[in-house]
């Protein structure tokens, strides 16, 4: 007896499509879901990544919008009066030739130099007539001061000529600054991260009046004299056998109206503790070459696909970070709790192998036996789970889970180089913790209104924050160094970077003459 092949009915169809739109619906519905709690996390969630188990008591997002307990009562307060003394107006007189006005809220130090003719076998031929002030404007931390300097006028009785002693060389000719002012104007803006409007605004308040645009001359041309630093310090960086990189964005030149372009920071952290911050208008591979150039050593990145195509192309070893690994299963924890928690788990057993080895000091060999005794088997035992985790029928590929489950597995051999090397960190954490400059400057200043000036934020982060990594105090440095820069010479200038700074003239810098006017 023959068999007749049916065809499906209409409405067997019609399911069969309305099944497949729902699937469709639920997957679009569970990724966008994820985005939403993902975004809540960075709004109010904690923002480190140690992992909290066993904390019944942890409250959520709900419990604390909806559920939440009712305050407290405030505690009692009292009432407080006080009379304060009305402002005065500017003195007209303290204007002065020279540019430079303030009122009488803003304290002077005077600062006697002594004429070298009023020494010496000569002295009685010489006498003091008259006075010249030089004014110029210096920082204390949180306030400022204005150096006054009383030169000398001098009458030499032989020639009936007269004589001045001549204003303290500046860093800038001509100019009201002293370096003191330069220092504080770099460290408040980029290391405390406090827009110059805002160190206008202060002097202001101060009593000052200096427009903002010289205050935005000052540092572009303090940073300029520190670009030759800057580049020995990054000739010495590719010098490195282990390199860290990672990018980071940053807005900078106008693209239309109201806009600005996106650009990218490429922060380099070499084995010496050093760190620069190379501008790019991109964050294509292009760049990747030109900064690195002829390096052969260990790259450690994360898993961006513009490291893995340099790599194959150069004589690199390609490490990968361990942390970016976790972070993938940290993102299925809500929708694979069990599975994700094991490879959290697992990770975890690394972090601490590293711990012990942190609080043993352990270095070269002792530190490698370590990692390959208890680290080995932990690693082979995490890539083995994901293998047979991808084995599950279940797990479809766009999950949390499967995404990162086939990132772990793609980056298998990068992420099993530290076993192999000891000078290799686990992860790049040591290199995101120095570029957080760049972050928290977008959360203040915000952006650079053209990309030279985006350039220059590199140079001073790359010293500034090198300062921090080297243990070196930024103001002091930038201090010493804008003095020191235009008598040191030229083919010494790697001399001047915070490693060597720190060794070669830390312990007697040169100092502001407000240090010596106290």
């Amino acid at each position: 007896m023959s068999s007749v092949f049916s065809p499906p009915s209409i409405d067997q169809q019609r399911y069969a499509e309305v099944c497949a739109d729902n699937a469709r619906l639920r997957a679009e519905r569970d990724a966008l879901k994820q985005q939403l709690d993902w975004f809540q996390r960075q709004l109010f969630g904690r923002k480190s990544e140690k992992r909290l188990i066993d904390n019944p008591d942890q409250l959520d997002l709900g419990k604390l919008l909806g559920d939440a307990a009712p305050p407290a009562e405030p505690p009692a307060t009292e009432q407080i009066s006080y009379t304060r003394r009305k402002g005065k107006q500017r003195r007209d007189e303290d204007v002065t030739d020279s540019g430079l006005r303030f009122d009488e809220r803003v304290p002077i130090e005077s600062i006697e130099l002594s004429a070298p003719q009023l020494q010496g076998p000569d002295a009685d031929q010489f006498e003091i007539i008259d006075y010249k002030v030089t004014r110029r404007l210096a920082q204390r931390p949180g306030s400022y001061v204005v150096l006054e300097y009383r030169r000398p006028v001098i009458r030499d009785k032989r020639r009936s000529s007269l004589m001045e002693v001549p204003a303290p060389s500046a860093v800038f000719d001509n100019s009201l600054a002293d370096v003191s002012l330069l220092a504080g104007l770099l460290a408040d803006k980029f290391l405390y991260h406090l827009p110059l409007y805002r160190q206008h605004q202060r002097m202001g308040d101060a009593g000052i009046t200096l427009s903002r645009s010289t205050l935005t001359n000052y540092a572009q041309r303090a940073i300029a004299l520190l670009r030759p630093i800057h580049d020995a310090q990054w000739q010495h960086i590719l010098q490195s056998r282990v390199l860290a990189m990672d990018e980071t964005p940053i807005k900078a030149g106008k693209s239309g109206k109201g806009k600005l372009k996106k650009r990218w920071y490429w922060p380099v952290y070499g084995e010496d503790d050093e760190i620069c911050f190379s501008f790019s208008y991109s964050r294509g591979q292009v760049h990747v070459v030109q900064q690195l150039g002829e390096f052969s050593g260990i790259l450690l990145s994360d898993g961006y696909v513009a490291y893995d195509a340099y790599a194959k192309q150069r004589p690199v070893t390609q490490a990968q970070c361990w942390a970016h690994t976790r972070r993938y299963f940290e993102r299925a924890l809500d929708s694979e709790p069990v599975a994700a928690g094991e490879a959290l788990a697992l990770i975890g057993g690394l972090y601490q192998i590293e711990a012990q080895i942190r609080e043993r000091e352990l270095t070269g060999q002792a530190k490698l036996d370590s990692r390959r005794d208890q680290s080995l088997p932990i690693v082979d035992g995490f890539f083995a789970w994901c293998h047979q985790q991808r084995q599950r029928t279940d797990l479809v590929n766009s999950a949390p889970l499967a995404k990162a489950l086939l990132y772990a597995q793609n980056h298998d051999a990068q992420l099993r180089v530290y076993l192999s090397d000891p000078a290799v960190p686990i992860d790049t954490n040591h290199l995101e913790r120095a570029l957080r400059v760049i972050p928290m400057g977008r959360k203040n200043w915000l952006f650079c209104w053209s990309e030279v000036g985006a350039e220059q934020v590199g140079i001073i982060q790359s010293l500034l924050t090198t300062c921090r990594l080297q243990d070196v105090d930024p103001y002091a440095y930038l201090v010493d160094v804008l003095q020191r820069i235009a008598q040191h010479p030229a083919r010494e200038v790697e001399q001047l970077t915070p490693r060597c700074w720190k060794t070669l003239y830390a312990g007697n810098p040169l100092r502001s003459d407000l240090e010596y006017a106290r």
